[in-house]
C-alpha cells in the first residue's frame, strides 16, 4: 500500500487521462453525483421561492412536487427545507469518487470503502424518507424519488471497487 499522496500533477494526469475499470466506475459515480446536485438545486430553489412553480418529471396519479416540497416533511430537519442537504450529501460522494489516484483499492482502500458505505447511507436513507415522504402526504416527489434511484445506481457502481479495496477481489465485479 502507498502511504504518501499522489503529487497533484500525477493525480491530475491520472484522473483525467487514464483508463481502467475503477476510474470508469468513479466517473459514473461523478456523474450520477453532479445530477444528484442539480436536482437538489432545482427543488431548493422551489423551496426558497427562487421559483414558483415545481412540475413533476414523470407522468402518474402519485406525483406531486409541489406538495411534498412545500409540506411540513420537507421542512422539518434543521430548521430548513431538505434540498440543501441533497446538494451537500451528492457534493461529498463526488468529493469520496474524486479522491485518490488510479489504483486506490490497492493504494488507499478506506477510499472506495468509504465512497461505497457513504452510497449504502445514502441509498438506504433516500427509502426511508421516500417512505416518510408517502405516509406524511400520500404522494412522492419525482424529482426525489429520481434521486433515490441515482442513489441506487452509485451503490452499485461503487461495490467492485470497494470489494477489491476490501480484498475480495473479484467477487462483486
Amino acid at each position: 500500500m502507498r502511504q504518501e499522496k499522489l503529487p497533484p500533477a500525477e493525480l491530475s494526469r491520472e484522473l483525467r487521462l487514464e483508463e481502467n475499470d475503477d476510474l470508469r466506475r468513479r466517473r459514473r459515480v461523478v456523474g450520477l453525483s453532479l445530477l444528484g446536485a442539480a436536482i437538489g438545486g432545482v427543488v431548493t430553489a422551489y423551496q426558497t421561492g427562487l421559483i414558483k412553480r415545481l412540475p413533476d418529471i414523470l407522468p402518474g396519479k402519485f406525483w406531486n412536487a409541489e406538495k411534498v416540497d412545500a409540506s411540513d416533511y420537507a421542512y422539518k430537519r434543521l430548521n430548513m427545507p431538505d434540498a440543501p442537504l441533497m446538494i451537500l450529501t451528492y457534493g461529498a460522494t463526488a468529493a469520496l469518487a474524486a479522491a485518490g489516484g488510479r489504483d486506490r483499492a490497492n493504494d488507499d482502500p478506506a477510499l472506495p470503502i468509504a465512497m461505497a458505505a457513504k452510497a449504502a447511507f445514502d441509498f438506504l436513507t433516500c427509502l426511508k424518507l421516500a417512505r416518510e415522504e408517502w405516509e406524511e402526504n400520500e404522494a412522492l416527489c419525482s424529482w426525489c424519488q429520481l434521486a433515490t434511484a441515482i442513489s441506487g445506481t452509485t451503490l452499485a457502481i461503487s461495490l467492485p471497487e470497494a470489494a477489491k479495496a476490501a480484498g475480495l477481489g473479484r467477487a462483486v465485479a
